[in-house]
């Protein structure tokens, strides 16, 4: 018996002759519905981002007042305006601390979610005996939404 050759211009292996691809058109559709899916979707994940900056600015002025609760309960004092956050890291040069924790209150100061210092005043404004705080997205005093200023004061809101 004779094998039949294959022709050149049907190169396709008998085994993949049933099967077909997709065409341009349903790969077009296909594109086209999850462009649509992103359009909609996208936008309510963004607003979601700010919300977690937030989020994460009171948990981090939460863990600090936390760190400044521990240094006054070894120094019997807050730490000045002076010395600052910085103080919880390391040991100040004050003759006010003499309880300071070997290892500190805090491995490092963090920024907030928008790249900027934590300010930090002793005596605080807001009815605290200090104010810690985040100027928010804007970094200036005040504002509403992200670009409200985050303390101490108003964590709960």
């Amino acid at each position: 018996m004779r094998r039949r050759a294959r022709s050149v211009w049907n190169p396709t292996p008998p085994a993949l002759a049933g099967q077909s691809g997709f065409t341009l058109i349903e790969i077009m559709v296909v594109v086209i519905i999850i462009g649509l899916l992103a359009a909609v979707v996208v936008p309510q994940f963004l607003g979601r981002v700010d919300d977690a900056r937030m989020a994460k600015a009171k948990q981090d002025i939460q863990g600090m007042q936390t760190a400044l609760t521990m240094f006054k309960l070894d120094n019997y004092v807050y730490p000045t305006t002076e010395l600052g956050l910085q103080a919880l890291v390391q040991k100040p040069d004050s003759t006010l601390i003499k309880n300071w924790r070997p290892g500190g209150y805090l491995q490092h100061v963090n920024k907030d979610p928008w790249g900027n210092a934590y300010l930090y005043e002793v005596p605080g404004k807001h009815g605290n005996e200090f104010d810690l705080y985040s100027l928010g997205a804007d970094g200036q005093p005040g504002g509403d939404g992200i670009n409200a200023d985050i303390g101490n004061w108003n964590l709960d809101q």
